[in-house]
């Protein structure tokens, strides 16, 4: 499918943000393996989170599913089934990270695949530290998927204390939810923050250590029942916060949207560049807090982004360089190498997309250098996708400010994190005056 994308005269609206799906995933996997039953509303639609569901089910979870309301019959620490056949975990990294955790920590015989892109994207950061941890599994090549799990190597799942080479928050969840299987405490060490949404979904215990923190997880941890609804995902109102301030005539308003802090580090960054963005009615929804944001247009100036953020911003960077083409002086991102490791290699397919554009960057190995234009008028192209979501809705963003129609190959990828993605772009543009 290709998508044309008219440029705007003007961008105005309200658009609420599909559910959020970090969070989707984890509430379905945590309420399965709780004791009690947990009714999650506003349960994401795109395709990664119904990966969740679909692998939860085969190991005899109980699960209904209404629109966008989902039961769960919560089984408990040991009671998952045998599956009859591999897992399926499609495009979704984090199904197969967490789940990965959670199934290592059971014990339960089974195999976890996925589709090509999954199957190209390394596994060794979870299976190392899962079979320190007693759990019995290999992968193709020691690297890649499919995951074979055989139970564990002796006994039960053992504690071990896990500093995190990297800032990750599927690896440190993947140790962690192992870790609830085991008597003593696991430990994960962390000196860089990422995503905490599984330290708060599940209560875990933590303590400053040294500049970052110590996360413990065991047996003797209470698995809550996950009654809430779902924030609306940050990720995807970021291609809209990078849109309103970019644009030259426009104002979006984003109600009821995740601001959880280690979320939204691009919402620092695009403010520190100028953006006018203001956040109104805050509120929680179990533990995530939330809030409606507004975005109206605005004159942006270049910045050197702090490495530390990136983790924290790491699924907005491409959409943050299309920002970057448009703000006075020069931009530059460094640290960045994770990109390399995603859906594709994102920074890649970004120098793709912002030369054919027309704009003034270097590509470096781990980021990009960006010479930023307030009058820049992106020149109208075949855009590729290269079946990433995220680089087919920056394209789309970045479009929205040419003068002629461009396009998005592949463009249905959207439909990984944000289903509603091209009817909330056609919703907001006004394409005449």
């Amino acid at each position: 499918m290709t998508e044309s994308i008219h440029p705007a005269a003007k961008l105005r609206g309200e658009i609420t943000m599909p559910a959020d799906k970090s969070i989707s995933h984890r509430a379905a996997l945590f309420a399965s393996i709780s004791d009690e039953s947990s009714v999650i509303e506003n349960y994401s639609r795109a395709a990664d989170p119904a990966s969740t569901l679909s692998c939860l089910r085969s190991l005899g979870v109980k699960i209904s599913k209404e629109g966008d309301r989902v039961e769960i019959e919560g089984v408990g620490r040991d009671g998952f089934l045998r599956p009859e056949a591999p897992l399926d975990c499609g495009n979704s990294g984090t199904t197969m990270r967490l789940l990965g955790g959670i199934i290592a920590g059971s014990g339960v015989r089974c195999t976890l695949t996925g589709d090509e892109s999954l199957s190209s994207r390394t596994m060794k950061r979870i299976t190392d530290p899962l079979t320190k941890m007693g759990a019995a599994v290999s992968a193709r090549e020691n690297l890649y998927a499919p995951l074979e799990f055989s139970g564990h190597i002796k006994g039960g799942i053992h504690a071990i204390r896990f500093p995190l080479p990297i800032a990750s928050a599927q690896l440190k969840s993947s140790v962690l939810l192992a870790g609830l299987f085991g008597d003593d405490e696991t430990e994960v060490v962390e000196h860089i923050q990422s995503r905490d949404h599984t330290e708060r979904l599940l209560g875990l215990r933590q303590e400053p250590y040294g500049d970052g923190k110590i996360i413990r997880s065991s047996r003797s941890d209470e698995i809550p029942a996950q009654n809430y609804r779902v924030p609306g995902d940050f990720s995807a109102a970021a291609f809209w916060l990078v849109a309103g301030s970019v644009h030259k005539n426009a104002s979006i308003r984003i109600p009821g949207t995740g601001i959880n802090p280690t979320r939204i580090a691009v919402l620092e960054v695009l403010k520190k560049m100028g953006a006018n963005i203001t956040e109104s009615n805050p509120s929680f929804e179990g533990e995530e807090p939330t809030a409606d944001l507004h975005v109206e247009s605005a004159s942006l100036t270049g910045i050197e982004l702090d490495p530390a953020l990136i983790p924290n911003c790491i699924d907005e960077l491409p959409v943050l360089m299309v920002a970057m083409c448009f703000a006075e002086g020069i931009s530059k991102i460094k640290g960045a190498e994770e990109l390399r490791h995603k859906e594709t290699d994102r920074l890649a397919a970004m120098t793709d997309v912002l030369k054919k554009a027309g704009a003034s960057i270097e590509s470096l190995p781990d980021g990009m250098i960006i010479n930023g234009n307030p009058s820049f008028e992106p020149n109208p192209s075949v855009y590729e996708s290269f079946h990433d979501h995220r680089i087919a809705m920056a394209a789309a963003v970045l479009s929205l400010s040419g003068k002629k129609v461009s396009s998005v190959k592949d463009s249905d990828c959207t439909a990984i994190s944000y289903p509603e993605f091209w009817s909330h772009l056609k919703k907001l543009t006004i394409t005449s005056l």
